[in-house]
């Protein structure tokens, strides 16, 4: 499969292609290099629930269309950098997701041919800070949008197939979710193909496509790993922030029990 890595190398940001995540250009140097996202997109749309097992988890009734959000695309990360979790914070949630990268304008499609507008893929993590679940329920900015809670990567790749593909988080090495594509309600062509009535994508945007089961919060120096099969590891540490997002001013991060619902999920007791 050919794939994209965009990393930086002696200070120059260098846009790598290979095969099946190989690249010939770094595969004798001895400089360290830094990741980057692997795309710069314009947009970032995620869909609420689209795994059976979370709908499960949080009892909640499959809705008749899917429904989404928004992500800034300034939160954007990238494999193996720092999560912050704002100081005063303590319901920072991984999501183990997968990306589907837009290739070509896409407005209005049709279904049959959304397939023709996919780029490719990639892996992600859509990090929640649930602190503001009650302030931000309907928007989902500060929950979803606080900087360096949207890594992906550490590959574009494409002509990958997304049809029964294994997907699973660790915290630590040990597996927190575990899932299969084929537990998806709606595919990546469904919902590049719905969005698109509405809303007209270029090359590069990305739309997440939701996580399984067993969202949970994680502590500073937790690294969380996300894998998906034939696509890769996107991994990242958990960092305490310097300062607190509270400073008299808007809203401050919040404990009550519609956030431990969610943010808890099952372990909620």
């Amino acid at each position: 499969m050919k794939t994209i890595r965009r990393i930086i190398l002696n200070n120059d940001t260098k846009v790598l292609y290979g095969n099946d995540c190989i690249y010939s250009e770094i595969n004798n140097i001895s400089s360290k290099y830094k990741f980057l996202p692997p795309v710069e997109p314009s947009i970032i749309v995620c869909v609420h629930l689209n795994y059976r097992s979370r709908l499960d988890e949080l009892q909640r009734v499959q809705p008749e269309a899917p429904t989404y959000f928004l992500k800034p695309v300034s939160c954007i990360n990238s494999h193996l950098g720092e999560i912050v979790r704002p100081l005063g914070c303590k319901f920072l949630n991984y999501e183990g997701e997968i990306a589907l990268v837009v290739g070509k304008t896409a407005k209005n499609i049709d279904l049959k041919k959304a397939g023709e507008y996919i780029l490719g893929y990639t892996i992600a993590n859509d990090f929640g800070l649930h602190d503001f679940r009650d302030t931000d329920e309907n928007s989902m900015v500060r929950v979803k949008g606080t900087d360096t809670l949207g890594p992906i990567g550490p590959d574009l790749v494409m002509d990958w197939d997304y049809k029964n593909k294994s997907i699973k988080t660790y915290v630590n090495g040990k597996i927190v979710q575990e899932s299969n594509t084929n537990n998806m309600i709606w595919s990546p062509e469904y919902l590049l193909t719905d969005l698109s009535r509405s809303i007209t994508f270029k090359k590069g945007d990305i739309i997440l496509t939701g996580t399984p089961a067993n969202s949970r919060p994680v502590k500073p120096g937790s690294i969380v790993k996300v894998e998906v099969e034939n696509l890769g590891i996107l991994e990242n540490t958990i960092v305490e922030g310097i300062s607190s997002l509270s400073r008299g001013v808007g809203a401050i991060p919040k404990d009550s029990k519609h956030i431990r619902s969610v943010s808890l999920g099952s372990d909620n007791k």
